[in-house]
């Protein structure tokens, strides 16, 4: 479940980012800040094999970069500055809107899909403190 909720923290906090990217679209010299997913796994994927199979063991996310669990076991995010990818706008900008909305309907499937994941889990729990079988 930590791994599952660290999931959800990350996409809305990716979410935020691209709101906040598509909100300066028109500002000028505005320079587009980005949330890595496969980071995001990769230290995430890193957590999971130092736990191991220790549930009881808190889950840390550390890449260096943009990730760090706190000291409560919250996800922190730290979004990095978009690099250019061969094209600065006329008004001096490294935003694409089209860009945007790709990584937003990506962003939001992962959501949903750890919403459910989530989901699940939290129902399993619930028929077992009632004591029925799903």
């Amino acid at each position: 479940m930590p791994a599952l909720v660290h999931a959800m923290t990350f996409a809305e906090s990716r979410l935020r980012v691209i709101a906040e990217n598509v909100a300066n679209v028109h500002t000028p010299g505005y320079r587009a800040k980005s949330l890595d997913p496969k980071g995001f796994q990769g230290a995430l994927r890193r957590a999971l094999e130092v736990r191991g199979g220790d549930v009881g063991k808190p889950l840390v996310i550390d890449d260096g970069r943009q990730l760090r669990t706190d000291s409560a076991g919250r996800l922190q995010v730290r979004p990095s500055e978009q690099p250019v990818q061969n094209v600065l706008f006329h008004d001096e900008t490294n935003l694409s809107l089209e860009r945007q909305m790709s990584d937003l309907a990506e962003t939001g499937m992962m959501h949903e899909l750890a919403a459910t994941l989530l989901r699940g889990s939290v129902d399993r729990l619930r028929g077992a403190i009632r004591g029925s079988v799903a």
